[in-house]
């Protein structure tokens, strides 16, 4: 399976204080604003979202059809065709979605551990 960039999502209590913690660890913005309370961060292909007050927990992410640098891959398995593919082998999902569309659409689910992952495409 294809699932694109790899990136982990943050639930942060100080967004300014995060993003100046990732910062000194050598990650720059590249996405995302303090209005919207959130930032993307980046330091080589590593990824870490950074969000405040959106959700509770942390959340493993993966976006098909993109790579690292938010570039559209020619090659990706579409999310439908993941979700297809993980409730045929059993796996619940927390949120679907809609299998008759096409485009950008995202679905949920826990790890195991009770690790949420959420697989979002976003074109």
């Amino acid at each position: 399976m294809k699932l694109g960039a790899m990136s982990i999502s943050l639930a942060v209590k100080d967004l300014h204080k995060s993003k100046a913690f990732y910062e000194t660890l050598g990650f720059t913005v590249f996405a995302g604003e303090i209005e919207k309370n959130y930032f993307i961060l980046k330091n080589g292909n590593a990824l870490v979202g950074l969000f405040q007050g959106m959700f509770e927990n942390n959340i493993l992410t993966f976006n098909p059809g993109w790579d690292e640098n938010a570039n559209k891959l020619d090659d990706f398995d579409d999310v439908r065709a993941i979700q297809k593919h993980l409730k045929a082998n059993h796996i619940e999902l927390v949120s679907e979605a809609d299998e008759t569309t096409s485009g950008p659409a995202n679905f949920m689910f826990f790890d195991p551990d009770g690790n949420m992952i959420l697989i979002d495409q976003h074109v």
